[in-house]
């Protein structure tokens, strides 16, 4: 069914209005804007089909527990794993609380139904040795790429590993936030800024990058760019990754996002404090940090079992 005859103009109406209020109040990113919208117009699109036409808001409150599982078990069918699936139901529910608030009624429904459980996977960072060895110019120095290009691969993964950044974050920096200070201020999700070290080196390394990029980078332009001048992307930090992980023998596993993973395992490792790192890392709650605790149980869970006498 064409979604656009799946969602009843009252139903419609309200959307727009919730997304520009996560937008507004929320803060939240157009890219994020745009998953909840398409995973509420999933749901609408199904109960479409499921209940012979497009819900009202009436209709809506109207939704029984098996009408929500219904949807649960149409997008299993389809394919969708519990992520995905605990993903569209929050964006759903969301839309639901939304309409309570502003009194156009209650989707009791969605809060009497069980949220998908998720297999718990832990983070996989990478040997300190190794993520050094990221940021080793030399390692690329028999790739056939240019010089500029090898030095602002370095110093784009000595961020992710030194600052413990997002690859996004990294690549939202302009150029004036690199004048060689100790400290940076990042862009993160939900559009929150937070304060995050420069390590000395990792300051060299932009600077070596600034001192041969062919190109006059503005203070408000971004401070890392393509081989044409524009802003850098993700997908080529990514393919600048791979090469290393051949040249390292390392394994899949090995993403400019482990380097994060690891920029916060091995800070704790160290006697980090967890609280100061979910601050480093800009995570919202302190139940998202707490993961590494569980990568470093179980680290000294195998030094344990292959060191101990009696293991």
């Amino acid at each position: 069914m064409d979604l656009q005859f799946a969602i009843a103009a009252d139903v419609q109406a309200e959307i727009g209005r919730w997304l520009n209020y996560l937008g507004a109040e929320r803060r939240m990113s157009p890219k994020t804007l745009e998953a909840y919208r398409r995973d509420a117009g999933q749901f609408l699109g199904f109960m479409a089909e499921h209940l012979g036409g497009a819900p009202s808001l009436k209709q809506l409150a109207k939704l029984t527990p098996a009408d929500i599982r219904a949807f649960m078990a149409a997008r299993r069918t389809a394919g969708s794993g519990s992520r995905s699936l605990m993903r569209a139901l929050a964006g759903t529910r969301s839309f639901a609380r939304f309409l309570e608030r502003n009194g156009k009624g209650k989707v009791g429904a969605l809060a009497a139904v069980r949220t998908p459980k998720l297999s718990r996977t832990l983070p996989k960072p990478l040997p300190a040795s190794a993520a050094k060895q990221m940021t080793d110019v030399d390692l690329r120095a028999g790739e056939e790429r240019e010089p500029w290009v090898l030095a602002r691969d370095a110093a784009v993964l000595a961020l992710l590993y030194g600052s413990g950044l997002r690859i996004s974050e990294a690549l939202g920096l302009k150029r004036k936030d690199a004048a060689g200070q100790d400290a940076l201020t990042v862009l993160g999700k939900g559009s929150k800024t937070r304060m995050v070290p420069v390590l000395p080196q990792v300051t060299k390394l932009i600077a070596g990058y600034l001192a041969l990029c062919p190109y006059e980078l503005p203070p408000g332009g971004p401070l890392f760019v393509g081989a044409r001048g524009g802003p850098l992307s993700p997908r080529i930090v990514q393919l600048a990754m791979a090469r290393l992980r051949g040249a390292l023998g390392l394994p899949d596993s090995a993403t400019p996002h482990a380097l994060r993973h690891s920029f916060a395992t091995h800070l704790l490792a160290r006697g980090g404090d967890l609280r100061a790192i979910q601050e480093l890392l800009g995570h919202a709650s302190l139940s998202t940090t707490q993961i590494y605790t569980a990568v470093d149980a179980e680290r000294l869970l195998d030094v344990y079992a292959s060191a101990h006498p009696r293991a």
